[in-house]
């Protein structure tokens, strides 16, 4: 075989996105480990290096990506329109994962599967009190090499924003370029990870066929049909929120519209997320839909759009809660309050640099698992589904954008309701009274 045809083949490969390649790793994993039996743990450790190239990336990884993300967050852009914006993202985002934690705990995904890929590091939950005070770490850098991630999370977050004062605020030139500089540095480092990342995620195809092959070998098709259990707690999840949250208390409560206008206004975008899993790709139809259809003023969509892209993770909140209840029931760990509190602080602090990661949800799984306790070798496991989790993921972000972005304009009075979507729903509702009155 010619070079020639090696290198046709190999940019073929390429050519077929990345998470399309790891599904198609999952399912010959499957079918080899289900075919085999015990003798495919042979291959374990090739999993094994995935899964140590993961931990390697962890740290770093939070701490340069929450340092690019908060050089967005400038107090010159956290004005009254700002600071509303990140205080929504924040709060809608809490109620993501408190919301799949609550189905995961109803549901029980995972439950009664005995998976043995992997142990739990602890098998004893931290207090309510031990993780509240973990949070803040007595020695930051003690926190990132001992891999506290919770700590090293509020440490990055808590520096990265006073950078960002000090880079607007100070007197002196010479500090302000030199918070810039820090900053430009932690860009420059970020943009390399980036590049391990891809390498690793590469490997990942490997790695995900060889965890899978070993896990299903030793566990049986049971643990492959309790994936249908966790794609579908997650589905459900995403409903509620979409329901509750967005189209609910935002829509219905704080708005005082039809949540049927808003689905018309935003459904360009949602469908788009749903296709192409990126809600930065969906970004200019995001855009179309908040100013063509929902009648928001630039002034706000110019600011609350292009950061819900990069820091808004409400269907991954979701997902990365209901898999970590998941991934506990699996190795038959019961996660108490303060380890689920663990999970909700973690996704609510992290959602601002890992929106930009490729492979984001696998690397979020990550640090949840890592900060948890909870074996790695379920993030393979899971790779397999990743694909279908990731579109309902992203639409529900994508959502969540428009819905935030609307109700920031409300209250900056920066959004005409007389217009798109909303005088159609109007229009409508009127229809419909008038039908009903005869």
């Amino acid at each position: 075989m010619s070079t020639k045809t090696l290198r046709r083949g190999w940019h073929r490969y390429r050519s077929v996105p990345i998470v399309y390649r790891i599904a198609a790793g999952f399912l010959l994993g499957a079918l080899v480990g289900l075919s085999v039996g015990e003798r495919a743990t042979v291959v374990r450790p090739l999993g094994e290096l995935f899964l140590n190239l993961l931990r390697m990336l962890v740290v770093p990884l939070v701490v340069f990506t929450l340092l690019s993300g908060m050089q967005k967050l400038s107090p010159s852009k956290l004005g009254r329109v700002g600071g509303t914006v990140v205080g929504l993202y924040a709060v809608t985002t809490a109620i993501a994962a408190a919301i799949g934690l609550a189905v995961a705990n109803l549901v029980q995904p995972g439950r009664g599967v005995e998976f043995t890929g992997g142990e739990a590091q602890s098998a004893s939950a931290p207090s309510v009190a031990e993780v509240v005070l973990g949070i803040v770490p007595e020695n930051p850098l003690g926190a990132m090499a001992s891999g506290d991630l919770l700590a090293t999370i509020f440490f990055a977050v808590v520096f990265g924003l006073a950078l960002a004062i000090v880079r607007d605020t100070a007197d002196d030139e010479a500090i302000r370029e030199g918070a810039e500089t820090f900053f430009a540095l932690a860009n420059a480092a970020t943009e390399a990870l980036f590049k391990v990342v891809w390498g690793v995620m590469e490997y990942g195809v490997i790695g995900v066929f060889a965890l899978t092959a070993a896990s299903l070998g030793s566990s049986g098709v049971e643990a492959a049909l309790s994936l249908a259990t966790l794609v579908g707690a997650i589905a459900l999840g995403i409903a509620v929120h979409i329901a509750v949250t967005y189209l609910g208390l935002v829509v219905v409560g704080l708005l005082g519209q039809s949540p049927l206008a808003f689905l018309d206004g935003a459904k360009d975008a949602m469908v788009t997320a749903f296709s192409i899993r990126s809600s930065s790709g969906t970004l200019p139809v995001t855009i179309a839909d908040a100013e063509d259809n929902l009648g928001i003023d630039e002034s706000v969509y110019g600011f609350s759009l292009p950061l819900g892209a990069t820091i808004n993770m409400d269907g991954a909140a979701i997902r990365q809660a209901v898999t970590a209840v998941f991934a506990a029931n699996l190795v038959g760990v019961s996660l108490g309050i303060g380890d689920q509190i663990v999970v909700l602080a973690t996704v609510v602090l992290i959602s601002v640099g890992t929106a930009g990661v490729p492979g984001a949800g696998l690397i979020m799984l990550t640090i949840i698992l890592e900060a948890l306790g909870l074996p790695l070798e379920i993030v393979g496991f899971v790779a397999g589904v990743d694909p279908i989790l990731g579109r309902i993921a992203t639409m529900n972000n994508v959502t969540g954008d428009l819905a935030v972005s609307s109700l920031a304009a409300k209250w900056n009075d920066a959004i005409d309701f007389g217009s798109g979507a909303w005088a159609r729903g109007s229009e409508a509702g009127g229809a419909a009274a008038s039908v009903s009155d005869d």
